[in-house]
């Protein structure tokens, strides 16, 4: 809930949240605050507090027609009954209704959210699609969104006359049994290598690590402060790189055997997914800043940034839920947001953003607080949700521009006397439409020139004519043999 990469320990006192995730136990805990005084019930009304915040109800495009129509209306029999022309009045009452100015926008977002959908991406709208596109600033969560949240073995560190396979080898023993997330890596490691695990007996867990007998002789697995506690005697050159490696942001545990430390295994907390980086390089392209927002330590964050690309001065670690929502709620006020994130610890910035976008994320309080959900892990899901929504802003642009410079063109056209023929406006008129449309459903990009576009359309059109027409002359030929 909180957003570390590991899990956090807790000694005799300390005070657990609701929400928490017990990855070691089992603790015994006693309730102090229920319902309503419980934070897990103030994140969840946070979500509620900025999901009803009310949005406009009209578009622009909306308002415009609801002021364009009357007017038109009644400015075309004023027109008709000072000029003597009532056929003018009727080619004015035609050309200059807004149908292709009304379908600029629908046709273009309708495309988009299929092509969202067919990338994996379910949006709530077109008004989402629009709002990604405006967004140049997006603040990323750093564990399980773009980490995997899994740590990896970064490297392992001996004293003289230890190789790191026979550290290995009493390491993965004694993690075999352990649930600690080190010890996957751990074992993941010597199945890499082919390291048969040392014989053990006698595993039990400590406070902060593992302990068995191998040999005859006690071994023990942890953090070092527990197995210095345990009465090992620690390795000043291990110590050494334990908090060099610290201040650089990995983990670590001490491996101790025959009463002194042997080993140090250091652990990168979270490993990078797999388009992570073109992710940030594709928004910083499409001129959208990123951020990093994180619960994980700031040192630990910045380090992550940079390896990203992004500046020291944008990477925001040690940041608690609510500290994130307020922050993305007072960025939101200055200019569009983007927040993509996968934890329950996200809901609350995921509500408060311009465009929310929940990552591979189950919780019904993210699926609640999100514009977007992302059911996969794949960053550059987002990249090309970006690139969907500029896309469908261009082509909603040209097609205002092509319905108002269409409509323009015939009203003008009849009022200087230039254009008589009803029928020729109707055309002209509904030929803009089919533009419209046309060009709506190049947000799509199949690779297509708009030539082919055109022309699958128009064979698909004279496809379905034909069957139409043959469908009507065989009905009526069953009817004439009946009768």
């Amino acid at each position: 809930m909180t957003g570390e990469p590991i899990p956090v320990s807790v000694a005799e006192g300390a005070s657990v949240e609701a929400g928490l995730n017990l990855v070691r136990g089992p603790i015994s805990i006693r309730t102090v605050e229920v319902g309503s005084k419980t934070r897990l019930y103030s994140l969840i009304e946070m979500v509620r507090k900025y999901r009803e915040t009310p949005t406009s109800t009209q578009s622009i495009i909306e308002r415009f027609t609801a002021v364009w129509v009357p007017l038109v209306l009644a400015s075309s029999i004023a027109y008709g009954l000072y000029s003597g022309d009532m056929v003018a009045t009727l080619i004015l009452w035609v050309v200059s209704c807004p149908c292709a100015l009304l379908l600029a926008a629908p046709v273009p977002h309708a495309t988009a959210l299929s092509a969202a959908s067919a990338a994996g991406v379910v949006a709530r709208g077109g008004d989402v699609i629009e709002n990604i596109a405006s967004a140049n600033l997006a603040f990323l969560d750093k564990t399980g969104t773009l980490t995997s949240g899994q740590p990896t073995l970064e490297q392992i560190y001996t004293i003289r006359g230890v190789d790191q396979e026979f550290a290995l080898s009493i390491a993965a023993a004694l993690e075999m049994k352990s649930n600690h997330p080190y010890a996957d890596a751990v074992i993941e490691e010597a199945e890499k290598r082919m390291i048969e695990p040392s014989s053990i007996v006698s595993i039990s867990d400590g406070e902060a690590g593992v302990r068995g007998v191998v040999d005859d002789s006690h071994a023990a697995f942890g953090a070092s402060s527990w197995i210095k506690s345990s009465g090992f005697k620690i390795n000043q050159r291990l110590e050494k790189i334990q908090k060099t490696t610290s201040l650089e942001g990995l983990g670590s545990s001490l491996l101790a055997f025959e009463g002194r430390t042997i080993a140090l295994f250091t652990f990168r907390n979270d490993d990078l997914r797999a388009g992570a980086d073109t992710l940030v390089t594709s928004l910083m392209a499409n001129g959208v800043e990123v951020q990093i927002l994180s619960g994980d330590q700031q040192l630990a964050v910045e380090r992550f940034g940079q390896s990203l690309g992004i500046p020291r001065s944008r990477c925001r670690g040690d940041v608690d839920p609510e500290g994130k929502a307020l922050f993305v709620e007072q960025m939101t006020a200055a200019r569009p947001t983007l927040m993509a994130g996968d934890g329950f610890n996200d809901s609350g910035a995921l509500a408060t953003a311009t465009v929310g976008i929940a990552m591979g994320s189950g919780d019904q309080i993210n699926l609640d607080a999100a514009d977007v959900l992302i059911p996969g892990q794949d960053p550059m899901i987002i990249a090309k949700l970006v690139d969907i929504s500029k896309r469908t802003r261009k082509r909603v642009s040209y097609n205002i521009a092509i319905s108002m410079g269409v409509t323009l063109l015939l009203v003008m056209t009849t009022l200087l006397g230039l254009n008589s023929s009803i029928a020729i406006g109707i055309a002209l008129h509904e030929a803009s439409v089919f533009i419209v449309i046309l060009n709506g459903m190049l947000v799509k990009d199949s690779g297509d020139s708009p030539f082919m576009v055109v022309r699958n359309v128009v064979g698909h059109l004279f496809r379905d004519s034909k069957e139409a027409f043959n469908t009507a002359i065989n009905s009526r030929k069953v009817s004439a043999t009946t009768s």
